[in-house]
């Protein structure tokens, strides 16, 4: 039955939705009337050669597509919903390198492969630096006089400089990995005025960068998490160009999400002091799942199908894409107890924040909680008294919830 408050023609992946809201009222009510609902696009409108995908809204649904990628495939069209109309097709095929766009059984090859880098001892040895570099970051934004944005103060820095940690990236460097993945994200933002041709070049180079690390590392083993990745032979590693793939991942999975849940999250704090009052006092570990919930950067990726199936009552057809709505299904009533309340001590949380389970479930989830945790409560330690001095600007994009400037004062 057709969705009565859902204009003809509404698009959950239209970036000029994005730039404004997050569209919580149409996924409540498709939740509601339709769960999965064919969405109609012109015929190639998001780089595919189709009229349209199936939208899915509820919690349970996409849990249940993440969970079997025998029946919908990341790497039949990646992962990523919507493409500018006039990309080649050979440039998303091109995205099939990249794990997020990988199907088992290879995804499972590199997977088992980079997780040696996401132990909980590789993040433990992270902890004590990251914890320091997080208050150096809040002690140098209060340094500057007047308000600043929080987006490049704070938000941006230490999702940075812990990817720099983790892998070897020198510190001195790091600025490039953040231009390069802002030009890779950017192309629907006119602001930047990037199109997908400079995002495909700066994907070219983070990649060669990457590679050239790994090729050093080839020749010359080093006492580091490259050497492990790509110079041990006899545990299976990574080749050269497998490794740069990881790497611009990193970039876009490690870097841009965890700072848009991180600038999310204060958005959400000084829009709700009674929360902030209560972090400062109590700092609950369960602090760190809500912002990831409430903010759920990845607004939506998609699958394909690879046959017809059946979900939520709905005909799927084989080639159909399937756009999981994360942020629907972290708003579901069915499983989220008062799901529009910022809580920070919401227990349980089974939030999609990090995917929906499955091979694709988020390899870097407890480094980015911990960078949450960290850089939050260096803000609180030293910036306690933050307050809003300007509304966010919101990035122009077709699936991600991204803030380009967040404006706080803590005079």
């Amino acid at each position: 039955m057709p969705c009565p408050a859902l204009p003809d023609g509404f698009d959950f992946t239209d970036p000029d939705l994005l730039h404004h809201r997050v569209p919580l009222p149409e996924y409540d009510e498709l939740r509601r009337a339709e769960p999965v609902r064919w969405i109609a696009q012109p015929h190639g409108l998001a780089g595919f050669d189709d009229d349209g995908y199936w939208a899915v809204t509820r919690h349970a649904d996409v849990k249940y597509v993440s969970t079997h990628p025998e029946l919908f495939s990341s790497y039949l069209n990646t992962a990523i919903i919507r493409f500018n109309e006039h990309i080649e097709r050979d440039a998303i095929d091109a995205q099939r390198l990249i794990l997020l766009n990988m199907d088992p059984p290879e995804h499972t090859r590199v997977r088992q492969i980079v997780q040696r880098v996401f132990t909980p001892r590789a993040i433990r040895a992270l902890e004590d630096a990251l914890r320091t570099r997080a208050h150096s970051i809040a002690q140098e934004a209060l340094a500057q006089p007047g308000p600043f944005d929080f987006v490049t103060r704070i938000a941006c820095e230490l999702p940075l400089q812990a990817i720099a940690e983790l892998i070897g990236i020198p510190q001195d460097d790091r600025a490039k990995i953040f231009d390069w993945s802002n030009k890779m994200i950017a192309y629907d933002d006119p602001e930047y005025a990037i199109t997908e041709e400079v995002g495909q070049e700066s994907a070219t180079e983070l990649i060669a960068y990457a590679m050239n690390m790994a090729a050093d590392r080839k020749q010359c083993p080093a006492e580091d998490i490259v050497t492990t990745l790509v110079a041990a032979e006899d545990e299976g590693s990574l080749a050269s160009d497998e490794f740069g793939f990881f790497v611009l991942m990193l970039a876009v999975a490690g870097n841009e999400t965890t700072r848009n849940a991180i600038t999310h999250g204060m958005h959400a704090f000084l829009t709700h002091p009674d929360q902030w009052e209560l972090y400062k006092r109590e700092r609950p570990a369960t602090a760190a799942e809500e912002i990831v919930r409430w903010a759920t950067p990845v607004n939506s990726f998609q699958r394909t199908a690879t046959q017809d199936t059946e979900l939520g009552g709905r005909t799927i057809k084989k080639g159909d894409r399937v756009g999981l709505f994360y942020a629907a299904a972290n708003h579901d009533p069915e499983v989220f107890e008062n799901p529009d309340a910022f809580d920070i001590t919401r227990d349980p949380n089974p939030h999609l924040g990090f995917g929906g389970g499955g091979p694709h479930f988020c390899l870097g989830k407890s480094l980015a909680a911990l960078e949450i945790d960290l850089i939050f409560n260096a803000v609180a330690d030293t910036l306690p008294n933050l307050r809003p001095a300007g509304d966010p600007r919101r990035l122009r994009s077709a699936w991600i919830n991204g803030v380009k400037e967040l404006q706080v004062s803590a005079d």
